[in-house]
C-alpha cells in the first residue's frame, strides 16, 4: 500500500500509517494486532465497524493500549482500553466498550474532531482483509480522500488541517482558519507547517495540483453559496 511513498516522508492515510506502525512495532518485538475499524457517528452502527479504519492495539505490562497513527487529528499518545476520558494537551477523549460489538471498543473523539467515533472489533485481522476498502477508499469518486486534498498533523500542543485551500490549527486558544489564495503560499504551508517538500516534483505536476486544488476550492465555495442562499 504506497510503503516507498510512506519511506519517502509522503504520509499516507490509516492503512499505510498505521499498517507500517503495526510493522515497525512487530520489529521491536510488541504484540501489535491489527483490527477491523470504523468511523462512525454519535449511534452505534448496529452492523459493526465498516472497516474503513485500521486500528492497532499494543500489550504492554499486562494491560493493552489503543495506539494509532492515522485518526484524522486524533490522540497524541496511546489509550487505554479502560472506560474513561482522556486529555491530551487542549483536547479530550474518551474510550468505552462498544454497545454493539462483543469485545469491541469505542474511541470518542474531542468535539473539535474531524469526526465523532472509531469502533474497532477485538478480533485481530490480517491487512490483506482492508483491500477492498482500501482500493474504495483510494479510487471512488465518492470518496473524501479524492474529492478534495487533505493533510493533518497532530502534535502534543495542536492539530494543523489542510483542506483544499483552507488551512485550520486547532489549539488550547481556539480554531484559527485561513484560506490560501496562492500556488507559492500553499506549497510553503505544506512544507513548513506538515514538512511535505515537494521541491523533487516538476513544475507542470506542481501546477497541476494546485489547478486541481483550486478548481476543487471554487466548486465548494460555490455549493456553500447555494446553500447559505436557499
Amino acid at each position: 500500500m504506497r510503503g516507498p511513498d510512506l519511506l519517502r516522508g509522503r504520509g499516507g492515510y490509516c492503512f499505510h500509517l498505521n499498517g507500517a506502525f503495526a510493522a515497525l512495532l512487530t520489529a521491536l518485538g510488541y504484540d501489535v494486532p491489527l483490527h477491523r475499524a470504523g468511523v462512525q457517528d454519535e449511534v452505534e452502527d448496529p452492523a459493526g465497524p465498516g472497516g474503513d479504519h485500521l486500528a492497532l492495539t499494543v500489550g504492554l505490562d499486562g494491560e493493552r493500549w489503543l495506539v494509532d497513527t492515522g485518526l484524522a487529528g486524533g490522540m497524541h499518545e496511546p489509550l487505554p482500553l479502560r472506560e474513561g476520558t482522556y486529555a491530551q494537551g487542549p483536547f479530550t477523549y474518551a474510550m468505552a466498550p462498544s454497545a454493539v460489538v462483543p469485545g469491541g471498543w469505542r474511541f470518542t473523539h474531542d468535539p473539535r474532531g474531524a469526526f465523532t467515533a472509531m469502533v474497532f472489533a477485538p478480533e485481530p485481522v490480517e491487512q490483506s482483509s482492508f483491500a477492498a476498502e482500501h482500493h474504495r477508499l483510494s479510487s471512488s469518486p465518492e470518496s473524501g480522500f479524492v474529492r478534495v486534498l487533505q493533510v493533518q498533523l497532530r502534535d502534543a500542543k495542536d492539530v494543523d488541517m489542510l483542506r483544499g485551500c483552507v488551512l485550520r490549527r486547532i489549539d488550547a486558544e481556539g480554531t484559527h482558519e485561513r484560506i490560501i489564495d496562492t500556488a507559492a503560499e500553499w506549497y510553503d504551508a505544506l512544507a513548513d507547517v506538515f514538512h511535505l517538500n515537494l521541491a523533487d516534483v516538476d513544475a507542470s505536476a506542481r501546477a497541476w495540483l494546485w489547478h486541481r486544488v483550486r478548481a476543487e476550492h471554487r466548486e465548494w465555495e460555490a455549493a456553500s453559496q447555494r446553500v447559505t442562499t436557499l
